[in-house]
């Protein structure tokens, strides 16, 4: 996944105020896409310290925290012993590089990791391919934003275009709305998250 090196060094102070809000606002949004979830299994992917999945973990049988940074992983680990949380586990790996066929899952959300990653299609037909029959992805990202240039991630996402390179995977039953605007969220301005539920 891009930006695996930035994500290293910033592990450590990564939880801040503005981040916890965000993440309990998406956490909230991902919830409702929820069906009987109680006895699945799901995975925070590119979980960074688990901000959204910290927030889901009772809505959950099981949760695999994934992320391409050990440090973020750590974080985690840590927030795992302090709390002396059972049902979960934690992953260093990147799915842009390399395949896990021993890996599945009923629900795989993603917040604000989309943009991170330089081949979208590639890595949504792998999640797929993770995803159990009838499993869940959700998706939490940044609306398209042209004011917002960088090497470094996608500028956000058209969710028309987004929904046809999903549908063109295999996924089915696409569904997604904005849910929030906020202050200078992106990158310094001002920007707005939706959430896409596609299932398998």
């Amino acid at each position: 996944m891009g930006n695996t090196d930035k994500f290293e060094m910033i592990a450590s102070s990564y939880d801040t105020s503005e981040r916890v809000h965000i993440a309990k606002v998406s956490s909230d949004a991902i919830r409702e896409y929820l069906v009987d979830a109680n006895n699945k299994n799901a995975i925070d992917f590119g979980c960074g310290t688990g901000l959204v999945g910290m927030n889901l973990l009772n809505d959950f049988n099981s949760m695999l925290f994934l992320d391409t940074s050990q440090n973020m992983i750590n974080q985690i680990k840590q927030k795992i012993a302090d709390f002396n949380i059972q049902n979960v586990d934690t992953l260093c790996f990147d799915f842009e590089k390399e395949n896990r066929s021993d890996i599945h899952a009923d629900y795989i959300f993603m917040a604000q990791v989309l943009l991170h990653i330089n081949d979208v299609e590639f890595v949504l037909s792998r999640l797929y391919d993770v995803l159990n029959p009838g499993g869940h992805l959700i998706i939490v990202d940044y609306n398209k934003n042209e004011e917002i240039v960088s090497d470094m991630v996608h500028n956000g996402f058209d969710q028309d275009k987004l929904i046809d390179l999903m549908k063109n995977i295999g996924y089915r039953e696409i569904q997604s709305k904005t849910f929030y605007t906020g202050s200078k969220i992106f990158m310094g301005h001002d920007a707005s998250l939706f959430i896409l539920d596609a299932q398998k």
